[in-house]
Parts: structure tokens; sequence; C-alpha cells
């Protein structure tokens, strides 16, 4: 037998992978399968039942967003139970925040890691197999000692990440991590660090490879996108708006978005790049929390409500078909009924395309979780149902807005439901149906809208291609 067929005899390892939160925890996901993948030669599975290695990616923005990984974790005890060489890995947020506590609390978990160490997963790995166990005199079972990283090694994580790989046309880049802005109720700035914004030579190098790769539409990802200061070889400092302007001349990528922005950092030089950067999608995701001055300044935002509708309008001067999204947190400590009017009225004024609104919960750590949380349960649902009802009826009549419009759309997959039919995105976030050939999987084509199925779901004719 010769090399290449015994190296076909080896069984290979799969990976399961589950992802909670954001679309930075998106990406990281994917970076984690992949460092696995160049290692040691993992696959990632969507069958938990064949994994060798589970990892879940957490976050902390979710309310008892701890419980719920115990929760989770509590489950997959049972299958190590069944198989004790399963490695099981925390990683993420949570894992941050947490530390070595998660493996006091669930001793079976043999890896933990920070968002900024998931590149050294293949060393974890490692060390996690080597690891001793120990009898636990309590339990009478025996508990292997993990191995638990979650420091943070500035922007090192982005120089040993393999060459990016992607199925289909879209693709995450994350060209910063952590935030320095300190809202009060944000962990982000605890459990990712401090701004550190990628070279901009590492992350053009980046894009230019996935565009070889197939891929037409970059979606550039921080937590403070729009306060991207990346280094250029000469020492000078690229800005976000100069580097959108970078994006916009790689060959290939015919569409950019970016998420998530921060109103103190979204500044008059950013607003000129929508007038002469058409691969700039007219949409912006830009959280704004609350729409009463004064929640805002509990929240430490440091802006206020004039501030932000001010640069929405100053946008929608030049682009004025905008489609708008944003965050808000309902219920937070001192709201008032005159201060949750305020936001009602605002989503109203602006006329928000959708939201990601959530009720307010403690995050241990943060400076709000001193606060008294005097906004009743009751409250916050009620309020939330009732801000939830005037960003629906928005999000509904943007989208039957758009039957007769043609709009631009990039292909991107045959569609499940419908035989014969393609699927695709709009610019505004849409999903569109339209009959078609696979010869149109990764082109940009021109579609007339006939029909809304549902409140991000539209039904259309093909026009022509654009490619």
């Amino acid at each position: 037998m010769n090399a290449d067929d015994l190296s076909a005899t080896k069984t290979v390892k799969k990976v399961y992978i589950v992802t909670q939160g954001c679309q930075m925890n998106e990406y990281d996901s994917e970076k984690m399968g992949d460092v696995l993948g160049q290692s040691h030669g993992m696959v990632v599975t969507k069958d938990i039942n064949e994994a060798d290695v589970l990892l879940m990616n957490t976050c902390s923005i979710r309310e008892k967003a701890q419980e719920k990984v115990f929760s989770e974790l509590g489950r997959w005890r049972k299958l190590k139970e069944k198989n004790p060489d399963l490695i099981i890995g925390v990683g993420g947020c949570v894992a941050s925040q947490e530390g070595d506590n998660i493996q006091k609390r669930a001793p079976y978990v043999d890896m933990v890691f920070g968002p900024q160490t998931l590149h050294r997963l293949p060393e974890l790995y490692e060390n996690s197999q080597k690891a001793k166990s120990v009898f636990d005199d309590k339990t009478k079972t025996k508990n292997r000692i993990g191995v638990v990283d979650v420091s943070f090694p500035s922007i090192e994580k982005f120089d040993f990440l393999p060459e990016p790989k992607v199925e289909g046309y879209k693709a995450f880049v994350s060209i910063m991590e952590g935030c320095s802005k300190y809202c009060s109720f944000c962990v982000v700035p605890y459990t990712r660090g401090e701004e550190l914004s990628r070279p901009l030579d590492d992350v053009l190098a980046e894009i230019a490879s996935l565009a070889e790769q197939g891929v037409r539409e970059i979606n550039l990802l921080g937590q403070n996108v729009n306060g991207y200061r990346g280094e250029k070889d000469d020492g000078s400092i690229c800005r976000f708006s100069e580097l959108l302007h970078y994006v916009s001349h790689i060959d290939g990528i015919e569409r950019i978005r970016y998420t998530t922005s921060h109103p103190l950092e979204f500044t008059d030089d950013i607003i000129e790049a929508y007038k002469t950067l058409p691969k700039l999608v007219s949409h912006l995701h830009l959280p704004v929390q609350s729409g009463s001055n004064a929640i805002l300044a509990a929240m430490k935002r440091n802006h206020t409500i004039d501030v932000y509708i001010n640069q929405i309008n100053k946008l929608k001067a030049i682009r004025p078909d905008l489609h708008l999204s944003s965050d808000f947190i309902i219920g937070f400590p001192g709201e008032s009924d005159a201060d949750f009017a305020d936001t009602l009225n605002l989503a109203k004024e602006l006329d928000f395309d959708h939201s990601y609104s959530f009720i307010y919960s403690k995050r241990p750590g943060t400076p709000a979780s001193d606060l008294p949380d005097d906004v009743s349960l009751d409250t916050k649902k009620a309020r939330l149902a009732e801000f939830q009802e005037v960003i629906k009826k928005s999000t509904f009549a943007k989208t039957e807005a758009m039957v007769g419009q043609t709009v631009r759309v990039l292909v991107e997959e045959k569609a499940d439901r419908y035989e014969g039919h393609l699927h695709g995105s709009a610019d505004n976030t849409r999903s569109v149906v339209f009959a078609g050939g696979e010869e149109l999987l990764g082109k940009f084509v021109l579609v007339k809208i006939t029909a809304a199925k549902s409140m991000h779901l539209v039904l259309g004719e093909l026009v022509s291609v654009l490619d």
C-alpha cells in the first residue's frame, strides 16, 4: 500500500459548530472550521451525532446568554457520556466573560477560547487531547482537565487564519475587532477588547482573494466598523471612507455592505462616499438604541437624537432610495412612558425598513447592571410589541411598494420551493425569486417585481442580465 492509499484510509474527523448571535460570530465560526480543516483535515458536519468535535460560538447580547450556553452543554454532556473521546469547546463572548468558570460548572468541556484566540484552536485541540483526567470524589467520575485561552492577543488572529475560502457569491470580511465606545449596557469592550483595525493591505488582499473565487458581494464587519483606522504600508492611517473607495476598485466586487456602525463615527466623508460609489448599496444599518435623549445619555451613547436624524437626512438627500435599519433596546432602566413615546415617534419619522429590537436585560460587568431595573417585565413586553408592530407595518409597506419596480438582484442559488426558479437578493436585502436557468448563478440581473409574498420575499420576472 502506497502513501496515498494509506492516507485515503485515514478517518476524517468532523466538527459540528453552533453559532449564536451576530454576523461577526458567523464569520468567526467559518474561520473555526477553516483553521481545523487546515491543521487537522477536519470537515464541518451538520449532523451532531457524527461529530468528533463540538464547538459552541457564543454571544452575550441576548438575555440569560450564560444559562442558554449551559443548557446546551447539558445536552452535549449526554453525547460525551456515549463517546468519551468527543472534544467539546466553547468560544465567543460568553467564553471570554466566564473563562474557566465554564469548566467549573461543566467539567466535561475540554476547551474554552475567546473571540481573539480562535486561531489557536489547533493548539488547544492538541492540548485537550493530551490533558490529564482527574477523579471527582463527589460525582465518582473522571473529569478531564481542560485548556482555557481567553486572552486578547491584539489583532494576531488574522495573521494566522487560513486563506479565505467560500461557497457562494457573498462573503463577510472582518476589518476590525473590539469596541472602545463603552456604552453602559454593552459587554463587547470586555469580551472582545478595545478597537483594533487590520492593516489595509491585509483587508484588500483577503477581498481580492474572495473575488478571484467568484464572490460578488462583500460585507465588511466590525463591532464599530465605520471606526476603521487601518495602517497603510507607509505608516499613514486609512479611514473607513477611504477603505470603501479601495474596495470598490477591486475587480469582481460589485456590491458593498457593512455592519455594524456607530453614529459617532458616521462622518460626512462616509456620507460623501455614497455620492461617488455606486457599488455601495442604498441600505444602511445604523444602531440608535433609543429615541430619547435622556436614555441615550444613560446608555453613554454620546450623541443626541438630533445628530442621528441629521445624519440620516444628509444621506437620504444623496440616496433618496435609502433603506434604513437599526437596533433598539426597549425598557432600559429609567425609561418612562415619554421616553418610549420618543422612540416610537423616531421609528415613525425615519420610517425604518426593519430593526433588531430587544427588551433590556442586565449584562454582568457592565455599568448599566448597577442601575435599578425599574421597568417591569410586563411593561417591557408591551412596549416591545407596540414598537415591533410599527416596524412590521413599515417593512410590509416597503416590500409591497417594490411591486412594479425593476430591481438589481444577485443570483445566489436554485429556489427550493419553486421548481425552475432561482433565488437571489436585492440591494435592499429582500429575497427575490424568479424563473431562470443555472447559467445565471453568480450574476447580477434586473428583475421586475410582480408580487410580495411576505415581509422579506418577493416574486419577479427576469428583465435582463447585467454581467
